[in-house]
């Protein structure tokens, strides 16, 4: 009887000491937070299929109206004469036979001046939740050819095929041209038709477009020949050039608000029109690239050397929505330590189911964030997500408290915290500079409040906890 007795105080003195312990209630929250990043995890991969589903619809959207545009031209090709020379030999007669055999070649010559016009208008296309933004391109491009130099091969005059010459252009997204592909070379005007498709091993694949053969008098074999041609393309996400002239000169507008310059070239000139768009320039030389104006046999694969820009969202609402979760694991471990620190100097005992419900709550501001973002803005989703789960948790917390300070206070605290994070997510530059100096102003607060906190309390003499 005695050993029961003994028994059953000991237990709840164990009971007591786990309820009043401050080590037992880290534990006990820091258990739950844990757990709590099983269900976040959760949100997390769902916002991560529904932007796997947004490209899928984007690409669709985009492969329906015209990928992105890669274009350079146009090129000269001329054909010449090569030759080689084979040795037969007859056993039967012993005597040697020389057999001369000609070969075709082709040389491609790249403008002396290339002046390239565009101008982009955008347009947003929808599919049910999910958008893209895909453009109308108006290219004018005018330049001038040099004499072609052979000298270099060591390529005889009668050994050039001048009337087989003819211009070539490659370009992606062919499906995309809305106009016929004409060039006006010295007031004539030439017509392309596709030769065949170049082989990439990137995307996008390139086609090669040849015209007929050029007449006499329009070859810059003595003099420059000048040339002038205009273009219309749909796209979508970006539009880019290959700078293949000794002097190339490139200028773009558009009423994209967000572009990005992309290649390995940086604008000359850049401003902000009237209508909030962008007006660009680059100006490349021969010198400023690392390949020569002429080739001979084989014309390389020249796509890396483009320049032009990105017209993609950004930081759409499901990159800003993962942004946001990643936060996830910060927002739920200050919320539980504030509520820590509230039942520690109030002395108000917090049961681990309503830190549960309290995580829940937190973690339904996520799946709220991606559903409304899919019907309305970022902007508008955040602020109804934000407020409802606030309001919900400081009435709840109400409910565990009895009076409205702490709730209050409570309230204040996600208000802020909510802020901060949404302030970091439209950073890019900033973002990493801003948060740590919140995490450490946060953890100066935490410190100035927890240094009233007697972490060696005796729960033997510690007052009666309240019940929730």
């Amino acid at each position: 009887m005695e050993i029961s007795q003994k028994n059953t105080n000991q237990n709840g003195k164990f009971v007591t000491w786990f309820r009043t312990s401050i080590t037992a209630r880290m534990l006990i929250m820091g258990t739950l937070v844990f757990l709590l990043m099983i269900p976040l995890a959760l949100v997390q991969e769902l916002i991560i299929e529904r932007e796997h589903r947004q490209r899928s619809v984007m690409n669709e959207i985009n492969d329906n109206w015209g990928n992105e545009i890669v274009f350079y031209g146009p090129i000269l090709k001329v054909p010449y004469k090569t030759y080689e020379e084979t040795v037969t030999y007859n056993a039967e007669t012993e005597e040697s036979f020389k057999e001369k055999r000609t070969i075709l070649n082709y040389a491609y010559f790249f403008p002396e001046q290339l002046n390239i016009d565009t101008h982009v208008d955008t347009e947003r296309k929808k599919r049910n939740n999910f958008d893209t933004a895909v453009f109308k391109a108006g290219i004018k491009a005018t330049g001038h050819f040099e004499t072609p130099n052979f000298s270099t091969k060591s390529i005889l005059e009668e050994d050039i095929v001048w009337d087989k010459a003819a211009l070539i252009i490659h370009s992606s997204n062919l499906k995309g041209l809305k106009s016929e592909v004409k060039l006006t070379l010295n007031g004539n005007e030439y017509g392309f038709e596709t030769n065949y498709t170049i082989q990439n091993n990137g995307y996008p694949h390139l086609e090669e477009l040849e015209s007929s053969f050029i007449a006499l008098a329009d070859i810059p074999k003595t003099n420059t020949s000048d040339f002038q041609f205009e273009l219309e393309y749909n796209g979508s996400e970006q539009i880019e050039f290959v700078p293949i002239g000794k002097v190339t000169n490139i200028h773009m507008t558009s009423d994209w608000k967000d572009p990005k310059h992309i290649g390995n070239f940086t604008t000359q000139n850049e401003q902000t029109t009237a209508n909030g768009g962008f007006e660009a320039e680059w100006k490349i030389l021969s010198t400023n690239r690392s390949f020569s104006q002429q080739f001979f046999q084989n014309l390389p694969q020249l796509t890396s050397y483009a320049v032009g820009t990105n017209f993609i969202f950004p930081l759409d609402e499901y990159q800003k929505s993962q942004r946001s979760a990643k936060y996830g694991f910060l927002v739920i471990g200050l919320t539980f330590l504030v509520f820590f620190l509230i039942q520690t100097l109030s002395k108000i005992s917090i049961h681990p189911f309503q830190y549960i419900m309290i995580g829940l709550a937190l973690i339904m501001f996520y799946t709220l964030l991606i559903s409304i973002s899919e019907h309305s803005s970022f902007l508008k989703a955040y602020l109804i997500a934000g407020v409802a789960v606030i309001v919900m948790i400081t009435l709840y917390s109400r409910s565990i408290l009895k009076k409205w300070k702490f709730p209050l206070f409570i309230g204040a605290t996600l208000t802020t915290m909510y802020g901060f994070i949404f302030v970091i997510i439209q950073l890019e530059s900033y973002a990493l500079l801003v948060g740590s100096i919140g995490l450490f102003i946060i953890l100066g607060i935490v410190m100035y409040v927890s240094r009233k906190i007697d972490w060696y309390v005796d729960p033997s003499n510690s007052q009666q906890v309240q019940s929730a």
